[in-house]
């Protein structure tokens, strides 16, 4: 399952690199909401370099995945950013609306009344 964010860099951390040639680097995000937040994700591998593009302050979305794992009888999550593109700043990403046509209405006739109609009620 996929997810986005939209905010302003807040940090970036240095690249961390391992011995097995594994590296990532890790960034915090600040929303613009009514009561922002600043998240941690973390970019791994290629996607590092999507990051050194951009600086701290600038506006970002930043779409994602939800990492969890178990070590040692505790429990991580991580979000894992597989796609930063910058100057998408503004607050968490919202559902949009669905596209409503303004093309009009076909005619429909009115539906007849039968004579065994005693009311309204279609039950």
């Amino acid at each position: 399952m996929s997810f986005e964010m939209k905010g302003k860099i807040k940090k970036i951390f240095d690249q961390q690199d391992f011995p097995s040639g594994f590296y990532k680097r890790d960034f915090v995000i600040t929303t613009e909401d009514q009561y922002p937040q600043d998240v941690k994700f973390t970019a791994t591998k290629e996607r590092t370099e999507q990051i050194a593009r951009c600086q701290e302050g600038d506006a970002v979305l930043v779409k994602f995945d939800i990492r969890g794992r178990e070590y040692n009888g505790n429990y991580y999550v991580d979000l894992n950013a597989w796609r930063v593109e910058a100057g998408q700043g503004g607050g968490a990403a919202a559902p949009q609306a669905p596209k409503v046509s303004s093309a009009p209405l076909p005619d429909v006739p009115p539906m007849a009344a039968s004579a065994d109609d005693e009311d309204d009620l279609p039950f």
